[in-house]
């Protein structure tokens, strides 16, 4: 009896997982990288320093586990990322600038695979780059979502190894 109501629970829970893959919880970062305009050549560019600050950020919260240890390294390494999105810039020979932010920053709301994402302002990582007036690319820095995207190449298998880890340890 035990067993059965244990083996119903999870497979609700994994039934409930999945259709929320997507949610951010509340306690996130998140990286929002703003584009100077919609050009294809703002837009390559807004890539390339994401690119780059999501490479940086799985270095520096590679092996964090709680929100307070990912606002601690971050805080201390902002000149560590800035100076890396300075050295893509002179790379691609884009001298219009940018600006750096971490705190609490505006997002709009998006709608992504299904999901809607409310508007406000969230605990974040804002680099806009020249005007700010292009599209943008955002993802969550922690829990570290787009990090293990930038770690792994089957981001389905990932998400499938970290819940299991999880609802395992839960359970026993």
């Amino acid at each position: 009896m035990k067993k059965t109501i244990i083996l119903s629970l999870i497979i609700l829970t994994i039934i409930f997982s999945m259709s929320n893959k997507n949610n951010i919880p509340d306690d996130a970062i998140r990286l929002r990288v703003i584009a100077n305009s919609n050009s294809k050549y703002d837009q390559d560019i807004k890539m390339k320093v994401s690119d780059n600050v999501t490479q940086n950020m799985y270095y520096l919260l590679n092996n964090i586990d709680n929100i307070g240890q990912a606002r601690t390294k971050i805080k201390d390494n902002l000149s560590y990322i800035e100076n890396n999105i300075e050295n893509v810039l002179k790379e691609e020979n884009y001298n219009l600038g940018f600006e750096m932010n971490y705190g609490m920053n505006y997002f709009p709301e998006k709608e992504y695979d299904g999901k809607t994402y409310k508007e406000g302002k969230y605990e974040s990582l804002v680099v806009t780059l020249g005007s700010g007036e292009g599209n943008n690319w955002w993802c969550v820095l922690f829990p570290p979502l787009c990090l293990i995207e930038a770690e792994e190449t089957n981001k389905d298998d990932v998400e499938y190894k970290s819940f299991f880890k999880e609802l395992i340890e839960k359970i026993f």
